[in-house]
């Protein structure tokens, strides 16, 4: 489905398991649990982005600074107190040291939310963006959480603007079209963007190239979503190198990385590739992606991009939507994208019989906040059977097995998936 579609951060499936039946129950403390986590993470990304971001005035840096440094006092409370200098330090440190005490951290052990580059790292945005999606369904439930803030809210119309100009019209087909687009095309040339399938309203959500992607004014596609690429300086036994890679932690992990020599007089530079894991083999391998292209430089001028929420929650889990569809197409299965505007995300059906799956497709770097949006959710709304995950999440299935069995429903990978409906076909899938 549209908004809820990364390394698990699960350290223990005891733990996670019981997070999962307690965290969004009616108990008081439970929830409270869980807004002190999404506040403390909330704040230490805005302080992040306040820190590395160009083109702020010392005194905006600082003004933010302080008022993401109360967020957390506030969320501490009075017995709690945490001077300037330690909230400082602990961006780059331990997100869990900003927690209240006796709040388990879960995913926030370890993490920080600066890196060794002075940028936001990849997974303080994703867990700010889940726990804010698990809050948001709770308040939805009237579960008692309070009402987020101007920030949310705005975020929350980006993703539903979305959906609602591609749906308006009621045509599965315009919604198909549309759809498709901002999963193959998430950047581009603004004369071709303009020809996309989107409404105008859409287009808008396209932007200039992050400045975090450019470097002497040319930007690198990753290979495998073809979203700007993180591009970086640094000095090693004092030589300058850039590194060039994927936002996504996994598409970088796979091979969506590259190092190249920095230049100086407005060219572009060459991307190397660096050491790659081996292809998988057997049934991974279909759905795996060919990265034998290096990415070509393109100018940042006249390019644009989706901006990150929906690249991230769209883009991303769409490519391994796509890559079923089309997969089990050659293979002689039927399948449906988004049926009923999006009531979940494919219908495969097995000719002859007709029996059919129905499948939602998810990609969250945290596992535990998945598995509590399915509790809270009490399944699937939309009415999947089947919750698959990105080949790369192997990890989470235990954890989102035992939470998915409760309602009836079954946890995969996208391979295990595919190979198994192929069974069942009397396909081969590999």
């Amino acid at each position: 489905m549209w908004v809820a579609s990364g390394p698990v951060f699960c350290r223990g499936v005891g733990l996670a398991s019981a997070l999962v039946t307690n965290a969004v129950n009616d108990d008081a403390s439970t929830l409270g649990d869980l807004h002190a986590r999404y506040l403390v993470t909330k704040a230490a990304v805005h302080a992040a982005k306040a820190l590395t971001s160009p083109g702020w005035r010392p005194e905006q840096r600082l003004e933010t600074l302080m008022e993401c440094h109360g967020s957390v006092l506030a969320a501490r409370g009075p017995g709690n107190p945490l001077p300037f200098g330690e909230f400082r330090q602990a961006l780059s440190r331990d997100l869990a040291e900003l927690l209240p005490d006796g709040v388990e951290p879960v995913e926030l052990r370890g993490l920080s939310v600066v890196d060794q580059d002075g940028q936001v790292t990849e997974d303080a945005f994703d867990l700010d963006f889940e726990q804010r999606m698990l809050l948001h369904t709770l308040r939805k439930l009237d579960r008692g959480v309070s009402v987020l803030g101007v920030r949310e809210l705005r975020e929350e119309v980006e993703q539903e603007t979305v959906y609602l100009a591609l749906s308006k019209q009621g045509l599965q087909a315009t919604y198909e079209n549309g759809r498709e687009d901002l999963i193959r095309y998430p950047s581009g040339h603004t004369a071709e963007l303009a020809d996309l399938r989107l409404p105008p309203s859409v287009v808008d959500f396209y932007q200039d190239i992050p400045y975090g992607s450019t470097h002497q004014g040319w930007w690198y596609a990753c290979p495998i979503c073809r979203w700007p690429m993180r591009l970086v300086l640094r000095k090693s036994a004092g030589v300058l190198a850039g590194s060039a890679r994927c936002w996504h932690t996994p598409h970088a992990e796979m091979g969506a990385s590259y190092l190249f020599r920095p230049t100086s007089d407005g060219s572009a530079a060459e991307l190397l590739p660096e050491p790659r894991p081996e292809r998988p083999a057997g049934r991974e391998a279909v759905l795996f992606p060919d990265l034998d292209a290096i990415p070509e430089p393109m100018p940042a001028d006249k390019h644009k991009a989706l901006v990150r929420g929906i690249w991230r929650y769209t883009t991303i889990p769409g490519i391994p939507e796509l890559a079923l569809r089309d997969q089990l197409h050659k293979r002689g299965l039927d399948v449906d994208l988004w049926p009923s505007l999006d009531a979940y995300d494919l219908l495969v059906t097995i000719p002859g019989n007709g029996k059919c799956f129905k499948v939602d497709v998810k990609d969250y770097t945290s596992a535990t906040t998945l598995a509590s949006l399915i509790h809270a959710q009490e399944g699937d709304r939309g009415g999947a059977e089947w919750l698959v995950v990105p080949d790369y999440r192997a990890g989470q299935v235990p954890l989102l097995s035992e939470v998915c069995r409760k309602y009836g429903m079954k946890a995969s990978t996208a391979s295990a998936f595919a190979e198994s409906a192929c069974n069942q076909a009397g396909v081969r899938w590999a």
